[in-house]
C-alpha cells in the first residue's frame, strides 16, 4: 500500500474524506487534480473547491486544468510517474488521461451500480423511495459509469433519512471501499466483473435543477415525502405559501408521514394546538418538521407557527 503513488481527482466535499483517509494510510499523493476556482455568492469572490482547500492545507500539489485534453497538463500527468489515478466526484475523463497510469485509474460511484447511474445517485435513491444503496468502484472507460465493476458495498437507507444524512454515511462507506481497493489493487488481487445486465429498468440519476424540487401536493403523501428527504438539505425542495394575502417561497427540509385524514383539499394546511404544521396530500396529511422561508434561516415549524397571526388560513400552492 505505501508504495502505491497516486493521482487523486475529485472536487465536492464528499471527495475530501477519502482523500483524507488516502493520506492517513501513508499512501504518496503525487498531485490531486480538482476544478478550477469559480465566482460564488453575491460577491461573486472566486471561491475554491472542497478537494483544493484540503490539498493545500496539507502541502499537496494541486492541478486545475480548464481543459482536461490540454497537451501540457496530459504530459504533467505523465511526468508524475503514478501508478494509479482515484476519482471522486470530478468530471468525464477523456482517454488520454485514464489510460496514462499502469495499474489503472478507478472511480467511487454513490450507487450500487449499475443503478442510478449520473451526477445525483445519493438524491435519486431517495426520491424514488429505495431501501437499499451503496457505494461502487470501477475502472473508467469510454462511457460515464459503465466500466468494470472491482467491488462494491451496501447499506440500509432509514426511512426518514435525509440526502445529507445518507451522503455522510456513504462518504465514510466510500472512503473505506477506496482504500480496500486500493489494496487490491497494491497486492495484485484485482478481479473484475462487467455491469451486470439487468431485467429491470435502470434507474437514472442526472442532476438537478430548482424546478425537480416543486412539491406538487396532489400526489401520494409518500411521494411527497420522498422528495423532500431525498433533496435536504441541498437543492432542497419548495412551495409557494399563500399567507395574510401574500405568497411566499418556503423551502420544506424535513417531514414525516402521519396516517392521519382530513377534509381538505391538497395543498390546505392544518394547524394544531401542539405546533405541529400538517398538509393535505392526495391521500393522508403530512408534517413539516422543519421549513425554511425566503431569506430567513431553517426552523423547526413550531418556531415558524409561532410567528403566525391567530386565525390566518394557510395554503400550499
Amino acid at each position: 500500500m505505501k508504495s502505491l503513488r497516486v493521482v487523486y481527482m475529485g472536487t465536492p466535499e464528499f471527495a475530501v474524506l477519502p482523500l483524507e483517509r488516502i493520506l492517513q494510510a501513508g499512501i504518496e499523493v503525487a498531485s490531486v487534480v480538482t476544478v478550477a476556482d469559480k465566482p460564488a455568492g453575491r460577491g461573486r469572490e472566486m471561491k475554491a473547491s472542497a478537494v483544493k482547500h484540503f490539498a493545500l492545507k496539507h502541502g499537496l500539489q494541486v492541478l486545475q486544468p480548464e481543459n482536461l485534453k490540454d497537451e501540457a497538463f496530459i504530459e504533467k500527468l505523465d511526468s508524475l510517474k503514478a501508478d494509479v489515478f482515484v476519482v471522486v466526484a470530478f468530471r468525464k475523463l477523456p482517454r488520454q488521461v485514464w489510460q496514462i497510469p499502469p495499474l489503472g485509474c478507478f472511480n467511487l460511484h454513490a450507487s450500487l451500480l449499475p443503478q442510478y447511474r449520473g451526477a445525483a445517485p445519493i438524491n435519486h435513491v431517495l426520491i424514488n423511495g429505495e431501501s437499499k444503496t451503496g457505494v461502487t468502484t470501477f475502472f473508467i472507460d469510454e462511457n460515464i459509469d459503465t466500466g468494470a465493476i472491482i467491488m462494491q458495498q451496501s447499506i440500509e437507507i432509514g426511512f426518514d433519512e435525509t440526502a445529507g444524512e445518507l451522503h455522510d454515511r456513504l462518504m465514510e462507506l466510500g472512503a473505506e471501499t477506496i482504500l480496500k481497493t486500493l489494496k487490491m489493487i497494491a497486492s495484485g488481487q484485482v478481479h473484475t466483473y462487467p455491469q451486470p445486465q439487468t431485467d429491470a429498468a435502470l434507474r437514472s440519476a442526472p442532476r438537478l435543477f430548482r424546478e425537480h424540487g416543486e412539491v406538487n401536493w396532489d400526489q401520494p403523501a409518500a411521494v411527497i415525502h420522498n422528495l423532500i428527504r431525498g433533496l435536504s438539505p441541498y437543492p432542497a425542495s419548495w412551495a409557494h405559501l399563500w399567507i395574510n394575502g401574500s405568497q411566499k417561497e418556503i423551502k420544506l427540509l424535513k417531514s414525516a408521514l402521519t396516517a392521519i385524514t382530513a377534509d381538505l383539499n391538497p395543498g390546505e394546511v392544518l394547524l394544531t394546538d401542539q405546533g405541529r404544521l400538517l398538509v393535505a396530500t392526495r391521500d393522508e396529511m403530512i408534517e413539516i418538521l422543519l421549513l425554511q422561508p425566503a431569506g430567513k434561516k431553517p426552523m423547526k415549524s413550531d418556531a415558524f407557527i409561532r410567528g403566525i397571526q391567530s386565525g390566518i388560513r394557510l395554503r400550499f400552492l
